[in-house]
């Protein structure tokens, strides 16, 4: 909400949500204090001006067989606003890839990859990941355990 400024109420109902995208309006407002109209307005509202974009159900990689896990640095031979978006563009086109992120440092991006297993990893950094534009070299991370990967946002006061 660029305008309006979130208060406690509306901090608590994205908290709320966070937890739990299914929860019913007359259980939200019932654990945020509040009558289920003015909780029903305060969500949508949150939703038209984009600061819930949307709900999402979590699941298990390893019952989709995709538990492998691999975070990738890459570093581009160019980073002129074509070149970022020419990767960027061909990044969103890559189903292994879960999440893209430029960062600032020795490499410009990082990756989180999924895959079926390490044999699996292999064939889409050949295949896919070391030929998307402007690539000049990847170094690779395979993650042995998750200890924590949170879904929800951190929010101040809530």
């Amino acid at each position: 909400m660029k305008q309006h400024r979130l208060d406690a109420t509306d901090l608590r109902i994205l908290q709320e949500v966070q937890k739990n995208g299914r929860i019913t309006i007359a259980e939200l407002s019932r654990r945020v204090h509040l009558t289920k109209t003015p909780c029903a307005e305060r969500l949508r509202r949150m939703e038209k001006a984009g600061v819930v974009s949307g709900y999402f159900a979590r699941l298990d990689p390893s019952i989709l067989d995709v538990a492998h896990l691999a975070m990738v640095q890459v570093q581009l031979k160019g980073t002129t606003s074509d070149e970022l978006e020419a990767f960027n563009r061909a990044v969103a086109r890559v189903p292994e890839i879960q999440s893209c992120h430029m960062i600032a440092g020795g490499y410009d991006y990082l990756l989180k990859v999924r895959t079926r297993d390490i044999e699996s990893y292999r064939r889409v950094l050949g295949a896919v990941i070391s030929r998307l534009p402007g690539v000049l070299q990847t170094h690779t991370y395979v993650v042995m355990e998750t200890v924590k990967d949170e879904l929800t946002l951190a929010l101040p006061g809530a």
